[in-house]
């Protein structure tokens, strides 16, 4: 399934920002790529930006996003394999996850390449 990406929406809990940034990429990107399957990580912020829109045009400007974070991961194994890995790691402690995580706004999903 090479070329499949894993896609990881996420905001900190309120007020916790640096703490869950300094846990995302001092401690659970490295945890995450351990896992066999996963290839490499990157990381991004959202960048604030509301546009100037013209008089009559507000229907076509969608609302922001509710995430602030997203994280991409390159997987050369299969979904259903990576994401057993992950949840093995989670049971037994080698991936632990920081409380500074809002869990309630996390989505996640797999893409793979067009054509």
């Amino acid at each position: 399934m090479s070329g499949t990406q894993f896609l990881v929406l996420s905001n900190a809990v309120e007020g916790r920002d640096e703490e869950f940034n300094t846990w995302y990429d001092e401690v659970h990107v490295h945890d995450v790529c351990a896992v066999p399957g996963v290839t490499s990580a990157r990381r991004y912020d959202l960048v604030q930006f509301t546009p100037e829109v013209p008089e009559g045009m507000d229907a076509v400007v969608p609302p922001p996003p509710p995430h602030r974070y997203l994280a991409v991961y390159d997987l050369d194994g299969s979904p259903s394999e990576v994401f057993d890995e992950f949840f093995a790691r989670m049971a037994d402690g080698r991936m632990a996850l920081s409380d500074s995580l809002d869990m309630a706004t996390v989505q996640m999903s797999f893409w793979s390449p067009r054509g």
